[in-house]
């Protein structure tokens, strides 16, 4: 399996709910460095999984709809508990959205997976990988 790995950055602010969250149930910032790695079996016929420069522009496209929010107040968030986790898909599936749309090219079509993995610190970070 091939893939190639693209970098941003997103800083939010949210709120959790639920006791299991301590004090992260009152508003925060949340800073994440955010991977978005592209997976194919099998390169194109330009021997590229995708071409990176757009994958970089779509990421940040995606990352742009939510940085410096507070996602308590976004309607696409409401009633969710907007965790690393959740995070993750939301940008992974939007990301599969851009895909399916044509905005990194037709070689992109063949794309079988992709992976987004939002990094809160040097030693904490949660990812999530879905098919394509």
């Amino acid at each position: 399996m091939f893939s190639i790995t693209v970098r941003d950055h997103l800083m939010v602010a949210h709120s959790f709910r639920g006791a299991v969250f301590g004090p992260a149930q009152r508003l925060h910032g949340a800073t994440y460095v955010v991977d978005a790695a592209f997976r194919r079996p099998e390169l194109d016929g330009d021997n590229i999984v995708v071409d990176i420069g757009l994958a970089t522009q779509e990421l940040g496209a995606v990352i742009a709809e939510l940085n410096y929010r507070n996602l308590d107040d976004e309607p696409a968030f409401a009633g969710t508990n907007t965790s690393t986790e959740a995070l993750a898909r939301v940008i992974a599936d939007r990301l599969a959205d851009r895909v399916h749309a044509g905005n990194l090219g037709q070689g992109a079509r063949e794309l079988t997976g992709i992976t987004v993995t939002l990094h809160e610190s040097h030693i904490a970070w949660a990812s999530y990988e879905r098919a394509l």
